[in-house]
C-alpha cells in the first residue's frame, strides 16, 4: 500500500511539473517584446520587417521561447550581448515562425568574435584523416550551434545577397530532426517524400554540374558539398532572394513553401 501512494505521489509530482512547464512555455509563447528589443531586432535584422502583420505576435513569442531555452556562450573573450541574443534569436525563428517545428534538442549556442577554426575527422574505409578549417559556422547534432558573431551580423544586415549563417546552420538543425542530416527534414503533413526528393536530387545534381563547370547558381556554391549543405544554401535563398529562386527553380521554392508555410516571394 505505502508503494502505491509513493508511486501514485510520484506520478503526480510529475504530471504536475509537465503540466507547470507546459504553462509557463505557452506563457512565453503568448508574451511580447519589449519596445526596446523590438528596435534592436528591426535594427539588425531587416528580414524581420518584412513578415507579414500576421505573424508578429507569434513571431514575437516564439523569440521569447527560444530565449528562455538557449544558453549563449561567447568563446575567445567574447562577451555576449542583449544585441547578439535577439538578432540570433530572430534569424532562428524566422524559420519556425509559421509551423509546429522547433529546436527541441538544442540548449546552447556559442558565439565567436569571428571566423574561428574546427577540427573534422573523416573516415574512409580503415583510413582516418583529420583536418582543421576555419569556419563561419557549424551545427552538431543535437547542438551545439556554433557561430561566428561577425559573420552572423553581416549576413542578417544584408538580407539580400542569398547568404546567411544563421540561417545556414539552423536549416541543419530542422534537418537533424529527423534523425539524419541528410537534406531531408520532417516534411509537413500535405508534403510528398517522392516530390520533395524528385525537386531537391533534380536541382542538386543541376547545381553540382554548374558548379563544375564555373557557372553562377541561384544557391551558394558550397551547395554542391552534399545534399544536406544543398538544402541548408536553399534556405538561405528560399528567404533572402526568393523572387530569383521561384523563377530560376520553382519546384524547390514550391517545396520550401510548403515546409515552411511561408511565400517570402510575396513579402514587401
Amino acid at each position: 500500500m505505502a508503494v502505491f501512494v509513493f508511486l501514485i505521489a510520484l506520478a503526480g509530482g510529475f504530471a504536475i511539473r509537465h503540466w507547470s512547464r507546459h504553462r509557463a512555455r505557452a506563457n512565453l509563447l503568448a508574451s511580447a517584446l519589449t519596445p526596446p528589443q523590438r528596435a534592436i531586432i528591426a535594427e539588425q535584422v531587416p528580414l524581420a520587417r518584412k513578415l507579414p502583420p500576421e505573424l508578429h505576435a507569434t513571431f514575437e513569442g516564439k523569440i521569447n521561447a527560444f530565449l528562455n531555452q538557449i544558453e549563449f556562450t561567447g568563446c575567445n573573450g567574447l562577451e555576449v550581448t542583449e544585441e547578439m541574443r535577439l538578432s540570433i534569436a530572430a534569424q532562428a525563428c524566422l524559420l519556425v515562425v509559421n509551423t509546429d517545428t522547433w529546436y527541441d534538442h538544442l540548449s546552447t549556442i556559442l558565439i565567436y568574435p569571428g571566423a574561428f577554426k574546427s577540427r573534422q575527422t573523416r573516415h574512409e574505409g580503415y583510413v582516418v584523416t583529420e583536418r582543421e578549417t576555419v569556419r563561419t559556422g557549424e551545427s552538431w547534432s543535437r547542438g551545439p550551434v556554433v557561430l561566428s558573431w561577425a559573420h552572423s551580423q553581416q549576413g542578417a544586415l544584408n538580407d539580400h545577397d542569398g547568404h546567411n549563417v544563421v540561417l545556414h546552420e539552423f536549416a541543419h538543425q530542422i534537418d537533424d530532426l529527423s534523425g539524419h542530416t541528410d537534406g531531408v527534414p520532417n516534411l509537413a503533413a500535405d508534403q510528398s517524400f517522392a516530390k520533395w526528393r524528385h525537386s531537391f536530387v533534380t536541382a542538386y545534381e543541376q547545381h553540382v554540374q554548374h558548379v563544375e563547370a564555373g557557372r553562377k547558381t541561384v544557391f551558394d556554391p558550397y551547395g554542391a558539398e552534399g545534399q544536406e549543405e544543398f538544402f541548408a544554401v536553399a534556405v538561405e535563398a528560399f528567404f533572402e532572394t526568393p523572387q530569383e529562386v521561384k523563377r530560376l527553380e520553382p519546384a524547390v521554392y514550391a517545396e520550401l513553401a510548403l515546409l515552411f508555410r511561408l511565400d517570402p516571394a510575396t513579402w514587401d
